[in-house]
């Protein structure tokens, strides 16, 4: 992004986790000093306030890239993985207070069914949470491989003999409730459509079903309407304020797959601004 920028161009970059900040500036260190980049440690759900702050009134293109990041996985501590053992945190914000831990240890069992039907999609979400409790009833499940072999005792054996990792579904709930990624992206992708310049751009990358769904069903809100029968002309306040640049996501190429595996489930939508 930095590259394709012009002399005037300024690229705000949003994280909340301190440890993408620091790498992103060692990276980024020649732009820095050329005054072309700004951090921001913050949830992008704050991005129109933060901006604002900045002076920022409109932006000319926006870049999305949801979910957990490769970094936080490998980082065995951070609590992500459900192949490193690690206490339970799945914080993006370190300086959070919410944690995995509390989510698997605190929430009721009616809690916990619903996050895990909800944000993981797992249809044994009952025997998941029914187990999860009868587990902490003997000790607090302080690590992510109990959580793990825990998920694996409430499933079939024919389930476990599926391609996949049986706990990877209700890793992702937990971590979705923990940071709030759906209601995050769903505020700062809404804020960032407003904030478009006329014929700026907005990208987001997802990686799982829950944020793309969200993110196609917003641009499609954003980019038809709904016209009454009869009017002549349509209004425009009832203009819509988006277009698609395409009406399907963009997959990777095969070189992107063979050089990032993880890129698997990745899906791009990109809108443009046609109406303020």
């Amino acid at each position: 992004l930095l590259s394709k920028l012009s002399e005037k161009g300024h690229l705000y970059a949003f994280d909340q986790d301190q440890n993408a900040i620091d790498n992103a500036q060692q990276r980024l260190a020649p732009y820095i000093e050329k005054g072309m980049v700004t951090f921001i440690k913050d949830n992008f759900r704050h991005l129109q306030a933060r901006l604002r702050e900045a002076g920022v009134q409109e932006i000319d293109g926006i870049c999305y890239d949801l979910g957990v990041s490769s970094p936080q996985l490998d980082q065995r501590e951070r609590g992500f993985s459900y192949k490193k053992d690690a206490p339970l945190d799945m914080r993006m914000n370190q300086e959070a207070s919410l944690t995995a831990y509390e989510v698997v240890n605190h929430y009721d069992y009616h809690d916990l069914i619903r996050i895990f039907f909800k944000y993981g999609e797992d249809k044994f979400s009952k025997q998941i949470a029914r187990k999860i409790e009868q587990a902490r009833e003997v000790k607090p499940i302080e690590t992510t491989t109990e959580l793990a072999e825990i998920i694996k005792s409430a499933k079939p054996a024919k389930e476990l003999k599926k391609k996949g990792h049986p706990a990877k579904q209700i890793f992702q709930a937990i971590r979705i409730e923990v940071n709030d990624e759906l209601g995050a992206a769903d505020e700062s992708i809404q804020q960032a459509m407003e904030m478009l310049a006329l014929d700026g751009r907005i990208s987001v990358i997802t990686f799982h079903s829950l944020e793309d769904r969200l993110t196609k069903q917003l641009f499609k809100e954003a980019s038809t309407v709904e016209v009454p029968k009869g009017l002549p002309f349509i209004p425009d306040d009832l203009k819509p304020k988006m277009e698609l640049v395409s009406r399907k996501p963009i997959l990777p190429s095969a070189e992107e797959l063979e050089a990032n595996n993880r890129s698997h489930s990745a899906k791009l939508r990109v809108a443009r601004k046609i109406h303020k």
